[in-house]
């Protein structure tokens, strides 16, 4: 069994929680929260399950380390705080752990990554043996290997396209939906998440994996960005109100260039509400499902759709990301020590079936 604790226990946090019980490899040693009201609570009680696991949470990161972990799932946030995510998450390394995480983006490429993120992981491998695999939380499955799955399906393929088309009304991170996407901010708001070349710090990095997938080179990467305000004004159930005349809905795409034409494309589709830009790409049902669209021939399409936490599609995407990272781990301390991407490590069947024998 490999001993493993999980960074955080926010919507990545939670669904770490219950993957890594779940699983017949792992066993759940520490759990690390930052809330001082979390201290000492019962890691199941907080990722949602209705019973105790006997682990209890705690704030004391020195000795959580100290004792020597074999794994780390770090799904405390990097969005607003990489800094401080770079220097937990090479600690983790230097303390001789495997580390996946959905938090460092640009590591989502390893290879391009800045030097300034790259140097301080690599030098942490070194002197302390751990591994690093970071994949997306939006999640990196649907933007890595699923379509490069699905174009080897094809006998030609001319574009891929990967989407993301959610209500965030479900998505239960407020400071993130109202500030970063810029979900009720006036029009003239500038969205960090959207901000020119954010998206392409974000995203880039998974675009750079699917074109060394396929073989290809990149021109170069490119954004477009669309934005629409709210007609009337929408009451959501974990929000609050979303005012009229204010950013109800956004879409973006971060292409991938191939001799001069998009050919690589990652597409979010986000509303606060389904009336907003109803003219948009919408899910088949329900609030939201990820979608991959090979153009070519034949002409492929998949859509995802994920639920847990009682219905709620936006952490089923979360858990999917999450179980993509915690699946891996067994790989990864098997391996050798190293920054790894999502073509390095496959993407096998799950370890078995839950109340059944191995």
């Amino acid at each position: 069994m490999i001993s493993t604790i999980v960074w955080g226990t926010g919507n990545v946090g939670r669904a770490a929680i219950r993957a890594v019980h779940a699983h017949p490899g792992l066993t759940l040693t520490g759990v690390l929260v930052h809330d001082p009201e979390k201290v000492g609570r019962d890691a199941g009680r907080l990722a949602g399950l209705d019973h105790d696991i006997d682990v209890a949470a705690s704030a004391d990161i020195e000795a959580m380390l100290g004792s020597g972990p074999q794994a780390v799932v770090y799904a405390a946030s990097g969005d607003i705080r990489p800094d401080d995510a770079l220097r937990d998450i090479a600690a983790a390394i230097r303390a001789g752990a495997v580390v996946v995480t959905p938090a460092l983006y640009p590591l989502y490429d390893p290879r391009n990554a800045p030097a300034e993120i790259r140097d301080p992981v690599t030098a942490a491998i070194a002197a302390g043996g751990g591994s690093l695999f970071v994949s997306g939380i939006d999640p990196g499955w649907g933007n890595d290997v699923l379509p490069l799955l699905l174009s080897g399906l094809g006998g030609r393929v001319d574009t891929i396209r990967c989407q993301e088309i959610f209500d965030y009304s479900t998505y239960d991170q407020p400071d993130s939906v109202r500030y970063l996407v810029g979900m009720g901010q006036p029009m003239d708001y500038v969205p960090p998440m959207t901000a020119p070349g954010i998206p392409t710090m974000v995203w880039g990095g998974q675009l750079r994996l699917l074109a060394r997938g396929l073989g290809v080179e990149l021109d170069e990467i490119r954004e477009t960005l669309d934005r629409r305000k709210l007609e009337a004004t929408v009451t959501t159930a974990s929000m609050g109100e979303f005012e009229a005349g204010t950013q109800g809905a956004v879409r973006f795409e971060v292409q991938g260039i191939v001799a001069g034409q998009p050919r690589l494309i990652i597409e979010h589709i986000t509303r606060i509400h389904p009336d907003c830009a109803p003219d948009w790409p919408v899910p088949p049902d329900g609030a939201g499902a990820h979608r991959v669209v090979v153009d070519g021939d034949p002409r492929l399409e998949v859509t995802v759709t994920a639920e847990t936490e009682g219905g709620n599609r936006a952490a089923g995407g979360n858990a999917t990301a999450v179980a993509r990272l915690v699946n891996a781990i067994d790989w990864l301390v098997a391996a050798e020590p190293g920054l790894y991407d999502a073509l390095d490590v496959p993407l096998r069947p799950a370890p078995g079936l839950s109340g059944t024998d191995a």
